[in-house]
């Protein structure tokens, strides 16, 4: 290929991006690719799980008032914290106060033929109690909510790895060709300081770029620029990608380079959700009973509208979903405050359950709830400060067995001390659902082989069904 040649390629690229088409590229550039298989080719052992919904509670709710009750940090409401418990542990914002117990605020019910112990906030999420694995002895090990995310969502508190949705797909490939494989979506609670979710959390790191997650929005047009101008435009856009994958094979041959393959990939998907996303968010063949069920008839940016949209992202073959809930952040005020957030995530929680199971669904999509950390068993005011030691969340669906509780903080809360659960043991169960051996699945990069569960993990059999 002649330099006039390149120049002119170049200059195709810079008068492209003018349509419609690059601007959809432009907010797609680096992330899912179309339908392709996974670098593993076959999973190392059969899945239970395809897919994966995180059900991300952003901000660290307090375990104490969802789902692990104590009653000796209730009798001890209002007396000096134990120094036992704290002296020399890392605290956030409460470092050097005087420290008190702060009982919890709301009462729990036992829900299920399992008796799972959930606070009576929650009904509907109590309701699903016997398809429910409750694990109350999490910790992590960042105490700030950026780092928390992090270790969270890559396994590292450190800025640049993968997020757990992108090793999903760039091990196991995707199996839509017309939407991402990996999806993100946000809502605002009002319940809680609201604090913010950078886009590193679903960034791919160092794989490749295609394997990111992709940020669609809950009000309006989901992506920008995904709108056809008018009937006719497909068709030119169609003519436009041919030419662009003819250029690119062309250079392809000549200079091999992978993000030649990515860039050609984004096109080709930026084309495709032209038809895809629209017809994703017409809600129009929903019926009156599922807006009920939900309590939302969508698009209007909430936690419900999301969950509603996850359904139809799984429907359609997405593997790895995640939607962020802001509005956790309890520092002040927790009593009431959870029970406007309860509220927003209580009915479309249990709904989503209700919709996957009656449609088959949930015995082979992964349901994760938690948040980054929980708060403290001391109080910060009427509040709680962050807290590493201990904390909850639940799975349900994919291979989890239901009706269990697992593990046990000390009696008033603070630490995990009994079958004591890290995050890369949580990292490597979901792998293992997904028939993914999570030693197995590592990525070169800079000298070493990085993996998801870091030099750690451990597959929780007793979670398993």
């Amino acid at each position: 290929m002649t330099d006039s040649t390149k120049i002119t390629r170049r200059g195709f690229f810079g008068q492209a991006g003018a349509g419609v088409l690059t601007g959809a590229l432009s907010s797609l550039m680096g992330r899912e690719a179309a339908a392709a298989g996974g670098t593993l080719g076959s999973p190392h052992h059969a899945p239970r799980a395809r897919r994966v919904i995180h059900l991300c509670m952003a901000g660290g709710p307090t375990h104490l008032e969802t789902l692990d009750y104590k009653p000796e940090l209730a009798r001890m409401h209002g007396e000096p914290m134990p120094e036992s418990f704290t002296k020399g542990q890392q605290i956030a914002q409460l470092q050097g106060a005087t420290l008190k117990c702060f009982g919890p605020q709301h009462p729990f019910a036992y829900y299920g033929d399992s008796g799972q112990h959930i606070c009576t906030l929650f009904p509907k999420i109590g309701g699903h109690a016997d398809k429910l694995c409750i694990v109350r002895s999490m910790h992590t090990d960042d105490i700030n909510h950026d780092p928390a995310h992090t270790m969270m969502n890559t396994g590292s508190g450190l800025s640049g790895r993968p997020s757990m949705g992108s090793w999903a797909t760039w091990g196991l490939g995707v199996e839509t060709e017309d939407l991402p494989g990996y999806v993100v979506l946000t809502s605002v609670g009002k319940g809680g300081q609201s604090q913010p979710i950078a886009a590193r959390q679903w960034s791919a790191g160092f794989l490749p770029g295609r394997h990111q997650g992709v940020h669609l929005k809950s009000q309006g047009e989901p992506v920008h620029y995904v709108s056809s101008p008018d009937a006719g435009a497909l068709d030119g856009q169609r003519r436009l990608v041919d030419a662009v994958q003819r250029l690119n094979a062309n250079e392809h041959q000549r200079d091999p380079d992978p993000e030649i393959e990515t860039r050609l990939a984004q096109y080709e998907l930026a084309y495709r959700m032209q038809t895809s996303v629209p017809e994703l968010v017409d809600l129009s063949d929903e019926t009156e009973e599922t807006f009920e069920l939900y309590g939302t008839r969508g698009g209007d940016g909430t936690y419900a509208a999301n969950c509603l949209l996850a359904r139809r992202l799984a429907e359609r073959g997405v593997r790895f979903i995640q939607l962020y809930h802001r509005g956790w952040d309890h520092h002040g005020g927790v009593k009431r405050s959870m029970e406007i957030t309860a509220k927003e995530v209580d009915q479309a929680t249990g709904a989503l359950l209700t919709d996957l199971d009656r449609r088959g669904m949930l015995e082979d999509t992964l349901i994760l709830w938690g948040g980054e950390f929980g708060r403290t068993p001391m109080g910060q005011g009427d509040g709680r400060d962050h807290h590493i030691k201990g904390f909850s969340c639940w799975m349900a669906g994919g291979g989890i067995q239901g009706g269990v509780s697992y593990g046990e903080t000390d009696e008033l809360g603070y630490a995990a001390v009994k079958d004591v659960v890290h995050v890369h043991d949580l990292h490597a169960t979901m792998l293992h659902l997904l028939g993914v051996d999570h030693e197995r699945l590592t990525f070169r990069f800079q000298g070493r082989d990085y993996r998801l569960t870091d030099v750690s993990g451990r597959v929780m059999r007793d979670w398993l069904a």
